[in-house]
């Protein structure tokens, strides 16, 4: 049944406590800290029927009270659907950008860094696979000693480089025409397209065989990493600071949990919304533990989609994550677009 005002200010300051203590919270408390406009009598009163509702818990029987996954879940949906401003200033987040490291991948770990370090949580990115990326440009850089720098750039923004041994008579105006030649040739084509190109090329013996052979190997490599999603992880220490995850054993489980693929890629995909929030046991591939949740948010690049999010303890403070998961998210999605890629 729908909780009346008076309900939901109660809720709403137990929830805010808890999430900034820890510590189970009593009708005194809420007395003391929040302007709630009525005795403690009736806030304990208040108390017992949301506990009976199955909104909060309470761990001893002399103990305050603790919210539960239906509360978290609907403090988190008013904060979504009541209009609420979501977005971090700008200045706060781009800040963790000014390096403008314009390589995909360079780009995506600031972000799941700055989500991190912001939240002080467990940050993760999905980039998903992309098995139909394309060559945009290629160039070879002259190094000492017969070699070359082989700089392959991808329609995503990827960046890709190996050391190629080439002729001695290779100068660096060769070694820019090749590039050019090359660039013409495989540009707007797939990594595959361009391994059978160029096993074609090989076979009837033209060109420099070193160059075509180099640049075959390395589309051959990129297109086998492209098929796969991309899972980058970062502060998976913070967890340990959170009193819920002292026990060796749930700490132990969540480090474990984090190094399965799988179980990561189907914790952090996000809906079709902004903004997807799982709260405790709506988390089916953690079975074993019910006291996390995930904050996750989608950006895109070059048509596709990834995810960018954090995971915590259920007791968290949903409204602050929620801003900067939105508002990292939409900064990579403006930067990509902004470099085109």
């Amino acid at each position: 049944m729908p909780l009346d005002e008076r309900k939901l200010r109660i809720l709403t300051a137990i929830i805010d406590d808890y999430v900034l203590t820890a510590v189970p919270v009593g009708s005194r408390t809420i007395t003391r800290h929040h302007d709630i406009g009525v005795s403690p009598a009736t806030i304990r009163n208040e108390m017992s029927d949301l506990t009976e509702l199955g909104y909060l818990d309470q761990p001893h029987v002399s103990a305050g009270r603790v919210p539960s996954s239906k509360a978290y879940r609907l403090y988190v949906d008013r904060l979504l659907t009541d209009g609420a401003d979501l977005s971090a200033p700008d200045e706060t987040i781009r800040q963790y950008f000014d390096r403008k490291a314009m390589q995909m991948e360079d780009i995506v770990k600031t972000a799941v860094q700055a989500v991190s370090e912001l939240t002080r949580y467990t940050a993760v990115a999905i980039l998903p696979g992309q098995p139909q990326m394309r060559i945009a440009t290629l160039q070879l850089v002259p190094m000492p000693r017969d070699s070359a720098l082989l700089v392959v750039v991808t329609d995503s923004g990827i960046v890709r480089d190996t050391i190629l041994h080439v002729s001695s008579r290779l100068d660096m105006d060769a070694l820019y025409s090749i590039s050019r030649m090359l660039t013409d040739q495989l540009a707007g084509r797939t990594l595959k397209e361009v391994q059978q190109m160029l096993d074609a090329y090989a076979r009837q013996g033209g060109g420099e065989t070193q160059v075509v052979s180099g640049v075959r190997d390395l589309a051959m490599q990129m297109a086998r990493q492209a098929e796969q999603d991309t899972v980058d992880v970062e502060g998976i220490q913070n967890i340990l600071n959170y009193p819920e995850f002292s026990d060796l054993d749930k700490a132990r489980a969540f480090m474990t949990a984090l190094e399965r693929r799988d179980t990561l890629i189907d914790m952090m995909r996000a809906d079709d919304g902004d903004i997807t929030v799982r709260i405790g046991p709506e988390l089916s591939v953690m079975d074993g533990m019910p006291g996390l949740s995930v904050i996750s948010g989608a950006f895109t690049f070059g048509g596709c989609r990834g995810t960018l999010g954090v995971i915590g303890p259920m007791r968290m403070p949903y409204e602050q994550v929620i801003r900067t998961v939105a508002t990292i998210s939409r900064s990579v999605t403006e930067i990509f677009a902004a470099e085109r890629i």
